[in-house]
């Protein structure tokens, strides 16, 4: 058999695999949750403005991905010389948007100050009111652990509430309300750094409570308890309304081996240093976080390993990684260059060409993984990031309708 007669064949198996899945009863059919709706909540990072085309919040609601999410977290706030800022005035404020790309569909006026994302969400809420808005603080860890210090962190935790959540976003602006919330991000807190991480969210509980009632406190930790080392995450969670796992990146650039980005169970032969989002979960469910305030990351990126030892389809096999993830978008134009792959165990897809291997989440993967959120009753899900999907939100709409299959998008 030739390598194009091979080909053929395995694109000939891929797709009757694709059918096969599709036709077949889910294993984890989604249930009611007992009164209370799963959330599906999503990164929007600013950072999508200088995308080519940018990534605007009008498109959302064009696509209808708006209309599917519980809650946005906006990434991201600086966490820089023991104060909370805007980590990019220009994308967060300043930019002027226009009848055709503003949420509402009237341009913004060019001599006010309160322009740019931070209006087109305030847009955005107006159009949807149910939908939440948290602010992402994201830093260096070496920055959160000196603001967590008992003598700053009354006044760190201030300059956050302060402008994001009572809006003093700059000189001459009050805005309040754009804000339902703080996501807090410190990758990682580390063993001497336990009792300043709970006392921090303690402090973040304090002062909220005294902006509005129902402001919401979440976290964003890695796939294993053991990335946290010390922290008592039973009392942790006491504190804070949402526990957002990093359910992706258990491989990576860093990684001379190729595997699954973010596969949903361990198959047999997965090197042992990798993980699956089923051991994270049940690590952070027996840590005492409860199944009500957990939410499982899903990725809409991908990464690729090229000059990869040709044996097992290129899966757990020596190669070269490449140090920039892929949006999904990108690597769905390149699926007919590629002979995709799905592993039965993981229900992780893969493409490779004999030398070249990606790993990512589609359309399938992610709907075996929102249907296990909602089975095992979990929080919801978190998904890094909105700009990453294509343009018809196909990974969101998935997403969206297999979590809440009893409700209707």
């Amino acid at each position: 058999m030739n390598r194009i007669q091979a080909v053929l064949q395995a694109r000939s198996a891929w797709w009757c695999l694709v059918l096969t899945l599709w036709l077949t009863p889910q294993p984890f059919a989604a249930r009611p949750h007992q009164g209370r709706s799963a959330l599906v909540v999503a990164y929007f990072a600013n950072r999508g403005i200088y995308r080519d085309p940018p990534f605007y919040l009008r498109d959302l609601v064009r696509n209808g991905g708006a209309s599917l999410l519980g809650q946005l977290n906006y990434a991201n706030a600086s966490v820089v010389g023991g104060r909370c800022s805007l980590s990019d005035p220009k994308a967060d404020l300043e930019t002027t948007y226009t009848s055709e790309n503003s949420v509402s569909g009237a341009g913004d006026d060019p001599s006010s100050l309160f322009r740019g994302y931070f209006h087109q969400l305030k847009e955005l809420k107006r159009r949807y009111p149910k939908l939440r808005v948290l602010i992402s603080l994201e830093g260096e860890a070496t920055s959160f652990r000196q603001d967590a210090q008992p003598e700053h962190r009354r006044a760190f935790v201030a300059s956050c509430v302060d402008t994001f959540l009572r809006g003093h976003f700059a000189p001459g602006i009050s805005e309040p309300g754009v804000f339902d919330g703080i996501d807090l991000d410190w990758e990682y807190p580390e063993s001497g750094d336990a009792a300043n991480f709970r006392a921090l969210l303690l402090e973040f509980r304090r002062q909220m409570s005294r902006v509005r009632p129902g402001l919401k406190l979440a976290i964003a930790v890695g796939d294993q308890p053991e990335m946290q080392p010390g922290t008592d995450f039973h009392n942790i969670a006491r504190l804070v309304d949402q526990v957002g796992i990093m359910n992706y990146d258990y491989v990576g650039p860093w990684n001379s081996t190729t595997g699954f980005l973010a596969p949903l169970y361990r198959r047999p032969d997965t090197p042992e240093e990798y993980s699956s989002i089923e051991e994270s979960v049940a690590a952070y469910r027996k840590a005492g976080v409860p199944r009500r305030k957990l939410l499982m990351g899903v990725p809409f990126y991908g990464y690729q390993w090229t000059e990869v030892e040709p044996e097992n389809n290129g899966l757990f096999q020596h190669g070269k990684a490449s140090a920039k993830d892929k949006p999904y978008r990108a690597i769905k134009e390149l699926m007919t260059s590629y002979v995709a792959f799905r592993d039965p165990v993981s229900r992780a897809p893969w493409l490779f060409d004999g030398a070249s291997f990606w790993t990512f989440d589609d359309p399938i993967s992610i709907q075996y993984k929102s249907s296990y959120a909602a089975d095992q009753h979990l929080a919801g899900i978190m998904i890094w990031e909105l700009a990453d999907d294509t343009a018809e939100a196909t990974l969101l709409t998935v997403a969206a309708r297999s979590l809440l299959p009893h409700q209707d998008p």
